[in-house]
């Protein structure tokens, strides 16, 4: 017996990466106008960025139909096997109810995981639950250890700009001008399945502090597991320069301007971020 892992596109895993872990990818809808894509199969992150800093209303993204979860499980499921979905935050988006509509149509084969995050927040799920399957345990079994995670997964994140969360209509417009006119970044995280500010900081100096100071306060980084460094847009440069500034917290083994410790944030939380956020997702100590 086998446990296939499904995951949804907001999860940010490239197509190389899923080969390489041997998973299934879904990707989510993206809409400009009335224009539909299809997340990192025919519109790349890159060219995603590119198109929303082009355009004047925020684009809409689509979760995934219970068909389309049902048509997966049906590609990859064997006599045997276990199919195991693992989902962005069900307070996020609703693939995680389709996903279990879906499951319902298989008899107990199928099994739903509600990650409670996203992007590399939900990535480091998916990277726990291929380990897991590899070491040979169930589908329940994995959940089981997952579910022992939801606590110390952390995603830590500074913005940019606040045009993007004015536009989705989350904050209001002399609140984003304020910010603007200061140089005010707020930090943010994911929290019960949500986007929360954890805090502001002002100049670049103060900014990279609070980072490093909410990185602590959450616990401090569990270097013995997997852990993400992420950035929005198509320049890095910002992170970097941030990775930079934090060489004297990352242990000597890790090389931090490794690719493989580097993701893109794609088109879900990126619709709301908009470009230069950068941030790290990780397992508390």
């Amino acid at each position: 017996m086998s446990v296939k892992i499904l995951v949804d596109s907001a999860c940010d895993i490239s197509p190389e990466l899923a080969a390489t872990l041997d998973i299934k990818v879904l990707p989510l809808k993206i809409y400009f106008s009335e224009k539909e894509y299809l997340d990192k199969v025919n519109l790349s992150t890159e060219d995603f960025y590119a198109k929303l800093i082009e355009s004047d209303t925020l684009p809409t993204t689509s979760q995934i139909s219970p068909y389309e979860y049902e048509e997966a499980v049906k590609s990859v499921l064997c006599p045997g096997d276990e199919v195991l979905i693992l989902t962005l935050s069900s307070r996020l988006s609703g693939c995680y109810q389709s996903a279990c509509l879906a499951a319902g149509e298989f008899e107990g084969q199928v099994k739903v995981f509600d990650t409670l995050n996203v992007c590399v927040g939900q990535m480091l799920f998916v990277l726990e639950a291929v380990r897991l399957r590899d070491e040979g345990k169930s589908a329940d079994e994995i959940i089981k250890c997952l579910s022992g995670d939801l606590k110390k997964v952390k995603l830590i994140a500074m913005l940019d700009t606040l045009e993007y969360l004015k536009k989705g209509g989350r904050i209001n417009a002399a609140t984003a001008m304020a910010g603007s006119l200061l140089g005010i970044k707020p930090v943010i995280t994911i929290y019960d399945g949500e986007v929360a500010v954890l805090g502001k900081a002002r100049g670049s100096k103060n900014i990279y502090n609070k980072l490093v100071e909410l990185i602590e306060d959450s616990g401090g980084i569990d270097f013995s597991r997997p852990f993400r460094f992420v950035y929005s847009g198509t320049d890095p440069s910002l992170l970097n320069k941030y990775i930079a500034d934090s060489l004297h917290l990352l242990p000597k083994s890790v090389d931090p301007f490794n690719p493989d410790y580097t993701t893109s944030i794609g088109c879900v939380i990126g619709t709301h971020v908009g470009p230069g956020a950068v941030g790290v997702a990780f397992f508390a100590r």
